[in-house]
């Protein structure tokens, strides 16, 4: 099943309409939905190397999109649409930690959270709860967001078929890695 699903991303980065799905992960994985786009942007950088800086922009710019929409949620919805998604992914004490950090630290937590595996959507919308400023708080999602997606780029980038060739041997080992990595942000901030 992850040969077929891994082999159907492979093709999808074909597509006209590859950037646009790509985007739409990312936009959605800053606001409401639990899988970051790293599990798109791999395998479609390692099938186009020749498109893995415009995949990171991509990204990039749907994670600050999302992180926009997270923002919002957090100032203007925090009551309705924010309590069900932090109670959906059972994140409240975690949500609660960010809130009282981005207290004491500002966008740091920000620029230290956004290259982890922590869902992303928790530090939007607990940004947008503490009132953090607009254009720090979209600079630090920016400047975070895009190393990590730049340097899943550069790395495919500068040793794709090596890297191709160990994903393609060891799909379901790497695919596992994925979801371990996945499940231990939730951990830490469940903890």
């Amino acid at each position: 099943m992850i040969r077929k699903l891994y082999d159907w991303v492979l093709r999808q980065a074909e597509k006209p309409y590859a950037e646009a799905i790509l985007f739409a992960i990312a936009v959605a994985e800053a606001s409401v939905f639990p899988l970051p786009p790293d599990i798109l942007l791999l395998p479609m950088a390692v099938a186009r190397r020749d498109k893995a800086w415009r995949f990171a922009v991509v990204c990039t710019l749907g994670s600050v999109t999302g992180a926009i929409i997270g923002y919002g949620i957090g100032i203007f919805a925090m009551a309705t649409l924010g309590e069900w998604i932090v109670k959906t992914y059972h994140l409240q004490a975690a949500f609660q930690t960010f809130h009282d950090g981005f207290n004491k630290w500002g966008v740091w937590i920000i620029l230290a959270k956004g290259l982890t595996p922590i869902p992303f959507k928790l530090v939007t919308i607990a940004s947008g709860v503490a009132g953090l400023n607009i254009a720090a708080f979209l600079l630090a999602c920016a400047a975070t967001r895009g190393a990590r997606f730049f340097l899943v780029a550069g790395l495919i980038r500068k040793f794709g078929q090596p890297i191709r060739a160990f994903i393609e041997e060891y799909l379901t080992l790497v695919a596992l890695g994925i979801l371990a990595v996945i499940i231990a942000g939730f951990w830490f901030v469940l903890r």
